[in-house]
This record gives structure tokens, sequence and C-alpha cells, in this order.
């Protein structure tokens, strides 16, 4: 059993093996990340929408306040009259304030959905990677205790499968 030579394709069957196996361990790590990523991204946003909902609500109240003030000092007359328009006024002021809070928090929200969409693309991809490259090691595996060489090379040919979706998860030149 020891003067059984070694046959040279093996050396290359290991050598592909661990570099399959370190891509499919960075696969999983960055696919990892980019899921932690997009659920970070849509907590953040469901908070934002939380606090738009919020601002709506005080913007609602000083719009009515706003409108019953209004209508109060179309009946009123002198210093009556003059401090419920400026009473109307300050809350009119404070309407446009809460519409420009809400510009400002809707952007920020949809920017945060925005990166949990980017960030989802990247763990697909990357998920694709991990299963691709699992199939190839096991594969190459085989090949290695059968010494079968075809079986190396279909190894090889869904390695390079889970390579293209491992470059893929970094690059998306895929627009899926």
């Amino acid at each position: 059993m020891a003067d059984e030579t070694k046959e040279p394709w093996l050396n290359y069957l290991a050598l592909t093996t661990v570099i399959l196996a370190v891509c499919a361990t960075l696969a999983t790590f960055k696919g990892g990340g980019f899921s932690t990523r997009s659920l970070l991204s849509q907590t953040m946003a469901s908070d934002q929408w939380a606090y738009y909902q919020a601002k709506g609500v005080k913007l609602n109240l000083y719009q009515v306040n706003k409108e019953i003030l209004e209508v109060e000092a179309v009946g009123a007359t002198g210093e009556r009259a003059a401090a419920l328009h400026g009473k109307a006024e300050d809350f009119g002021k404070k309407v446009a304030k809460y519409e420009q809070d809400q510009k400002e928090i809707k952007a920020k929200a949809d920017a945060l959905e925005e990166a949990k969409v980017e960030a989802q693309k990247h763990s697909w991809a990357f998920g694709l990677a991990v299963i691709f490259l699992q199939i190839s090691i096991l594969l190459s595996s085989i090949a290695a205790l059968l010494k079968k060489k075809p079986v190396w090379w279909l190894g090889l040919a869904v390695g390079l499968v889970g390579i293209f979706y491992f470059l893929d998860g970094f690059l998306l030149f895929l627009k899926g």
C-alpha cells in the first residue's frame, strides 16, 4: 500500500478544494454581513416611518387647531380677532415645520429601504455562491475518495458557477 504512487492530479484537486473552501467561507461571512445590514436597514426604516407618522399626528392637530382659530377669528372683532389670527399664524408656522420634518424623515426612510434592497441583492448572490461552492467541495471530496477525475472536473464546473456568484456578491453585475 505504501508503494502506491499518488496521481499528480490529486495535488491539483486538493489545491482547488482549498480555494473553493476559502471562497465558500468568505461568501458565508459576507452574505451574513449583508443579511444583517438588510435587517438593520429595515428596522431603521420602520423607525423612521413611525417617526413620520408621529409627526403627521402632530401636524394634523396643528392644522385642525389653526382652522378652528381661523373660523373663530371670522366672527371676532378687535383685539380678540387679532389674537386669534396671531395664534392661527403661529399654528400655521408649526404646520409648515412639521411638513418639512416629514419630507426629511421620508427621505431618510426611503434611503434606508433602498439600502435594505441593495444589501438583500448582495446577500442573495453570496447565498447562491455558498450553495454552489459547497456542492463543488462535496464533488471534489468524492473525486478524491474514488479517484475519479471526471467527478473532479464536474466539481470544478460547479465551483466556477459558485465563484461567479461569489464575485457577483461583491460587484452585482447580474442586475436581478
